[in-house]
C-alpha cells in the first residue's frame, strides 16, 4: 500500500521519464557532404562550418529519414529521457559550436514562428555575453533582420502572393512539401457575405501523420482533429463544420505503413504539446477503426488524460455516429 505522497511522486516521475528518439551526429565521421540535409523533413539539419549541425532539437521528430543518406555513418538515433524543452539549455550546449550555429538555430526558430523560444534565446545571449567567444549583439541583429529583405522584395512584386508562398515554403531547408508552417487565415463573418467559394480552414502544414511534428507550435494547447484520409473528400462541409479552429492530422490505418510511430506522436501531442481534446473522424468502412485503436494506445501510454470524441462518417458525407468515449 502506498501513501498519497508516494503516488504523486510516482506520477510525476512517469510524466518526466518519457523516452524520446533524437538525432546524434558524430562530428569526427561527418565530412560535411550535406546529403542528409534535404532529407530532414523539418529543416533541422544544416551545413555549418563544414559540418552537419542539428540546429533544432525541438523540431527533430526522431524518425531518422536522414540516416540512410549519410555515406559516412555519422548519424544515429539515440533514445533518451525527454526532459521539458529548455531553450536556455539548448543554447548552453550549442554555444561551443560557434556563432554560425547559434545564428542558424535562432533563424530556424524565427522561421517556424517560435517567438517565445526566440526571446529566450536572445535573453540567454544577453545574460551570458561574458561567456561567449563572439559578439551577441551582432547575432541578435542578424536574426532580427532575417527575412526582412525578402519581405520587402515580395511586397513590391507584381506577383507578391505567389512569390510569398514560394519563398515561405522553401526557407529553412528540408523538404518544402513537409516544412512546418502556420497558415494565416482571414476571418469571415458568420452570415451570407461569406464568399461563394468556401474558404479553407486549414491553419497549418504539414498534416499527414508521418510528416507532422508533435512538438509543432500549432499543436500546443489545441483541439486536435485526427481524420481518416477519405473524410474530407466525403464531407462537403468538412472545413466549416469540423476543421475550423482545430489542428489537424490525417492518416489511413489500412494503407499507411509504420503506424506505430503514429501512436508515439499522439502520445507526445498529449503529454508534451498538451492538446485539449481529440476528435477522431473515421469513415464507416471497418478498416478505419484503426484510428481509434491508435488513440486508445496513445492514451494508455500517456500520463495525461484528454477528452476524446469519436465520429463515424458515411460514404455519402453524413455523420452516422458521434459520441464522447
Amino acid at each position: 500500500m502506498i501513501t498519497i505522497l508516494q503516488f504523486c511522486v510516482r506520477k510525476q516521475l512517469n510524466q518526466i521519464n518519457m523516452k524520446r528518439d533524437i538525432l546524434k551526429i558524430d562530428e569526427d565521421l561527418c565530412n560535411g557532404c550535406g546529403q542528409c540535409v534535404p532529407n530532414c523533413h523539418e529543416g533541422a539539419l544544416q551545413i555549418i562550418d563544414e559540418k552537419v549541425r542539428l540546429v533544432s532539437e525541438l523540431m527533430c521528430d526522431g524518425l531518422g529519414a536522414c540516416i540512410g543518406h549519410c555515406p559516412e555513418g555519422a548519424i544515429t538515433i539515440e533514445s533518451r529521457e525527454a526532459e521539458p524543452y529548455s531553450e536556455a539549455l539548448v543554447m548552453s550546449k550549442m554555444k561551443d559550436k560557434g556563432k554560425n550555429t547559434i545564428i542558424a538555430h535562432m533563424k530556424h526558430l524565427k522561421d517556424h514562428g517560435e517567438t517565445g523560444f526566440l526571446q529566450e534565446a536572445v535573453l540567454y545571449l544577453r545574460t551570458n555575453r561574458m561567456d561567449l567567444n563572439f559578439d551577441p549583439a551582432s547575432v541578435i541583429n542578424e536574426v532580427h533582420n532575417h527575412g526582412k529583405l525578402a519581405s520587402v522584395t515580395i511586397a513590391t512584386s507584381a506577383h507578391a502572393g505567389h512569390q510569398h508562398a514560394h519563398q515561405h515554403s522553401h526557407e529553412g531547408g528540408g523538404c518544402p512539401g513537409s516544412r512546418t508552417m502556420v497558415l494565416d487565415k482571414p476571418e469571415y463573418p458568420e452570415n451570407n457575405s461569406q464568399p461563394s467559394n468556401q474558404p479553407s480552414e486549414l491553419r497549418q502544414w504539414p498534416v499527414q501523420m508521418h510528416l507532422v511534428n508533435p512538438n509543432a507550435t500549432y499543436f500546443r494547447g489545441s483541439d486536435l482533429l485526427l481524420a481518416a484520409d477519405c473524410v474530407a473528400f466525403s464531407m462537403g462541409g468538412f472545413h466549416s463544420n469540423h476543421l475550423k479552429s482545430k489542428s489537424l492530422a490525417i492518416a489511413c490505418p489500412k494503407l499507411d505503413h509504420g503506424t506505430e510511430t503514429y501512436v508515439e506522436k499522439l502520445t507526445a501531442m498529449i503529454d508534451v504539446s498538451k492538446v485539449n481534446t481529440i476528435t477522431v473522424m473515421m469513415m464507416e468502412v471497418p478498416c478505419c477503426g484503426g484510428l481509434m485503436q491508435m488513440v486508445r494506445s496513445a492514451l494508455a501510454n500517456a500520463s495525461r488524460k484528454v477528452p476524446v470524441k469519436q465520429m463515424l462518417v458515411g460514404i455519402n458525407g453524413e455523420v452516422l455516429e458521434e459520441e464522447w468515449v
